[in-house]
C-alpha cells in the first residue's frame, strides 16, 4: 500500500471526535485507507445489495451486533443510518464510527442534517505526486504524471491507463450519476462530460458549454452540479474583495484528476501530451490540483481563488492567507523566461492586500530567487505550501 499523507490529520481527530468522515472520488484509496489504519474495528460496505437489505429492514440489529465501534463503506448508499448514529454518539462518548463515501451530494445532505457538530470530514484525493515518489515513483516526468493521473489502481496493480480510465468512466456514468439524479440521455452526459475536459485549466464559459454539448443553459448548470457531487471537477472562483476594478466573475474549472481529462480528450499516451494544445491548460490543471491535495491531506480547504481584469490581465491562482494572499502565476514551459514575472510585479504594485511570496511554478527542474519572488520547479509543487 502506498502511504497516505493525509493518515496523521485523521489519527489527531482520534478521540476528539466519534464520527470520522472520509469522502473523496469513487477509487481514490478510501476503503484501502480506512481498513489499513483501522484493522481492529468491524467492516461493512453498503455496495453489497445483501448487507443493504438487510440493514434497511433492521438497522438497530448493526448496532446489537458489532457495538459502537465500527467501519461503514459507502454510507450514502443508506443514509438512514446516520440519524441512529447521532443517537449513539450523543450517549456514548466511547463510540467511534469511521464513515465513506464518494458522492457528496447525497452523503453531505444527510450529515448536514443529523451529524453537524459531531463529525470530523476529510477528501481523500487520488495520489499526490509527493505520496508517488515515496513510493519510487519519483522517476516519472510531468507528461507521464498528468496523463496516468493519480488513481492508486494504476500503480499497485499496474493496469493499463487507458483501460482504466475507459471503465472508470463507464462505470460512473452508469451508477455513480443515476444515483444522484436521474439523467435521461445518458450519452449526451457523457458527451457533456467529455466537452467539459475541453475547459479544463479554464475560464467556464457556460453559453460555449451549452452550445458545444448540445444541451440548455439550465441542464448545463445541473449536471455541473453532477460532477462536483461526485468528484469528478471542482470550480475556484475569482477574487474580487477589496479590489476597485472591473473583474471577471466566471470561475475556473478543473479537474480533481488530469489522466480523466486526458481520457475524456482521447490523449493515448504521456507522449501525445507532449504537443497536445491544451497542455499549458492541463499542466496548469495539474499544479492546481497538487496545492489542493496538500491542504485536504492536511485535514485543511484549499483557499483558492484566482484574479482576471477586464484587459485580460490575470494571475493563475491565489491563496487566501487571511491577513495576505499569495499570488502564484503556472507556466508549462520548462525553461525560464523573463515574462513570466510580468503579472505578479504588476499584480504586487497593484493589490490593497498584503502579498507574500509571490510565486512562478514552471516545468523545469531548477529553483531559484528572482527580483520579484520565486521561480519554484513542478517537482517542488506538493510542498510548497507547507514552507
Amino acid at each position: 500500500m502506498i502511504t497516505r499523507q493525509i493518515a496523521p490529520a485523521i489519527r489527531d481527530q482520534i478521540g476528539k471526535y466519534s464520527v470520522i468522515m472520509i469522502t473523496g472520488p469513487r477509487q481514490s484509496g478510501k476503503t484501502t485507507l480506512i481498513r489499513e489504519y483501522f484493522p481492529d474495528l468491524p467492516y461493512l460496505s453498503l455496495e453489497h445489495p445483501a448487507t443493504r437489505q438487510q440493514l434497511a429492514a433492521d438497522p438497530n440489529a448493526l448496532f446489537h451486533q458489532y457495538g459502537h465501534r465500527l467501519i461503514l463503506d459507502e454510507v450514502q448508499r443508506l443514509p438512514v443510518l446516520l440519524s441512529y448514529i447521532q443517537g449513539i454518539v450523543d450517549e456514548d462518548r466511547d463510540s467511534l464510527f469511521i464513515l465513506s463515501g464518494s458522492q457528496n451530494y447525497l452523503m453531505m445532505e444527510g450529515v448536514s442534517q443529523t451529524l453537524a457538530g459531531r463529525v470530523a470530514l476529510f477528501y481523500l484525493l487520488p495520489l499526490s505526486y509527493t505520496e508517488l515518489s515515496s513510493a519510487n515513483y519519483h522517476h516519472l516526468n510531468i507528461n507521464e504524471l498528468i496523463w496516468s493521473g493519480g488513481y492508486p489502481r494504476i500503480y499497485d496493480r499496474q493496469v493499463d491507463v487507458n483501460a482504466f480510465y475507459q471503465s472508470y468512466i463507464e462505470t460512473y456514468v452508469q451508477r455513480d450519476v443515476r444515483l444522484i439524479r436521474n439523467v435521461g440521455n445518458l450519452n449526451v452526459f457523457n458527451q457533456f462530460l467529455a466537452v467539459c475536459a475541453t475547459f479544463a485549466g479554464q475560464e467556464l464559459n457556460r453559453n460555449a458549454l451549452a452550445a458545444a454539448a448540445g444541451v440548455s443553459h439550465t441542464t448545463v448548470g445541473n449536471w455541473l452540479s453532477i460532477l462536483e457531487a461526485s468528484y469528478i471537477i471542482y470550480r475556484v472562483h475569482p477574487y474580487y474583495r477589496n479590489f476597485k476594478k472591473r473583474l471577471v466573475k466566471s470561475p475556473r474549472l478543473y479537474f480533481y484528476d488530469t489522466g480523466l481529462a486526458c481520457a475524456l480528450l482521447r490523449i493515448r499516451s504521456a507522449a501525445a501530451l507532449q504537443n497536445y494544445y491544451q497542455r499549458g491548460a492541463l499542466f496548469e490543471n495539474w499544479v492546481v490540483t497538487e496545492l489542493a491535495k496538500a491542504y485536504y491531506n492536511a485535514g485543511d480547504r484549499p483557499p483558492f481563488y484566482y484574479w482576471r481584469d477586464s484587459n485580460q490581465r490575470e494571475i493563475d491562482l491565489l491563496v487566501d492567507l487571511g491577513t495576505a494572499i499569495r499570488p502564484i502565476e503556472i507556466k508549462s514551459g520548462s525553461t525560464y523566461s523573463n515574462d513570466f514575472f510580468k503579472h505578479l510585479a504588476w499584480f504586487t504594485e497593484l493589490s490593497p492586500i498584503p502579498i507574500e511570496t509571490p510565486t512562478v511554478i514552471y516545468g523545469g527542474d531548477q529553483d531559484w530567487a528572482a527580483d520579484y519572488g520565486q521561480l519554484v520547479s513542478w517537482r517542488r509543487v506538493s510542498s510548497l505550501l507547507n514552507e
